[in-house]
């Protein structure tokens, strides 16, 4: 059992709730210096309410949150701001304030009572909002920027604190696909640049996947599972967590797709190498059930076949594709009696005497009997 000293962050016994209810009981968090812990779980699980107890603006019910072997309750309000620093999801309403003044309220806790800057205050405040890219904002009134552009602010704000430690409650949740990257990436290089430690809640499994090294899963009234990624995303695990009754999401790659459309086949889709996973998807938009093959089950179109496809023929990895799997598709084929090659012709040529061969000859046998009608479908040299 690892001893709680080579944890910098970490809880004892945590209980949360309200009005002296417990909405989970016996959180654990462990945290080292450097590392990034995700909280994930379904909406209203507690994660929320998790963080803003182990910042001590809840009241925990039991149990004890420790900083570097003390305990945060036993810190005044500026010893906590000094080491701690806090993004939450509530909008927050300064009024006539730049965005500037916004971020260098960060510094008040080194400032004393007037809240006077130092050179040195505000030079801190400038790099801040240069690492988050945020320096056009300066003289822009807090009020009439996005909200996208204000989580930006209050995460300058917060790295303005120079905390060891910083709690952040749905950060990129306004935030579009570039910045998202980008606000995960400084965090990312903070924790290793500045031996910062990150505590966060995320909706986005595929993201927390990335950047996370430890990740507490929260479900009902107890936490389920905390671990390193690999021990979180295990298959048909996260579609456990959150109850999924519809769609499928693939723990190895982080895909998501909705519902197969079920039924008979009407399409057969010839595909590999990522080929066929669009068409996968465009075949679903519109409502054709259809089947899928040959693929190994380490293709890259593989997860999305097995997802999508009201019928999938497939082999394991490294094996050839035998003459029994290329029977079974040209008897799928013959009952759907329209075929779409996702794989260029180009590439298919380039099978030939290979493992994957197979899929030429199915071109062949589907081209030779006109079930390759589609003119958006068919592969010209």
């Amino acid at each position: 059992m690892r001893s709680m000293n080579e944890f910098y962050f970490y809880t004892e016994g945590l209980a949360v709730g309200y009005h002296g209810v417990p909405l989970i009981k016996n959180i654990e968090i462990r945290v080292r210096r450097g590392e990034i812990l995700t909280l994930i779980g379904p909406n209203g699980a507690g994660k929320t309410t998790i963080l803003r107890s182990i910042i001590q603006q809840l009241q925990p019910l039991d149990g004890r949150v420790y900083l570097d072997g003390g305990e945060v309750s036993k810190l005044t309000g500026n010893q906590l701001a000094r080491r701690l620093s806090v993004v939450l999801t509530e909008r927050v309403r300064p009024e006539l304030m730049s965005c500037e003044d916004v971020v260098a309220t960060g510094r008040y806790p080194y400032t004393g009572k007037f809240g006077i800057l130092s050179e040195d205050d505000r030079r801190i405040v400038k790099e801040s909002m240069e690492l988050i890219h945020i320096s056009e904002l300066a003289d822009r009134s807090f009020t009439q920027i996005s909200d996208g552009q204000k989580q930006r602010v209050m995460l300058a704000r917060a790295i303005c604190q120079e905390p060891e430690v910083i709690v952040l409650d749905e950060p990129t949740s306004f935030l579009d696909i570039r910045y998202k990257l980008e606000f995960l990436s400084i965090l990312q290089s903070m924790t290793r640049k500045k031996n910062l430690s990150v505590i966060m809640s995320l909706h986005e499994l595929d993201l927390a996947e990335r950047i996370s090294d430890q990740i507490v899963c929260v479900k009902g009234d107890h936490v389920d599972r905390f671990g390193p990624p690999e021990e979180i995303f295990t298959p048909g695990y996260i579609r456990q967590l959150y109850q999924m009754t519809a769609g499928t999401y693939e723990e190895r790659t982080g895909d998501v797709e909705l519902e197969a459309v079920r039924g008979e086949p009407q399409v057969f889709v010839i595909a590999g190498n990522g080929s066929g996973t669009p068409v996968f998807r465009r075949l679903q938009r519109e409502g054709i059930p259809f089947a899928a093959g040959i693929l190994w089950e380490n293709d890259l179109d593989f997860p999305a076949a097995k997802a999508l496809a009201a019928e999938l023929i497939s082999v394991e990895a490294f094996r050839p594709m035998g003459s029994c799997e290329t029977e079974q598709a040209k008897q799928v084929m013959e009952r759907c009696g329209r075929v779409i090659c996702a794989l260029p012709v180009a590439e298919l040529k380039s099978l030939v005497g290979g493992p994957g061969q197979p899929l030429q000859e199915l071109y062949r046998y589907a081209m030779d009997r006109g079930w390759i009608k589609d003119t958006n479908d068919k592969n010209d040299d």
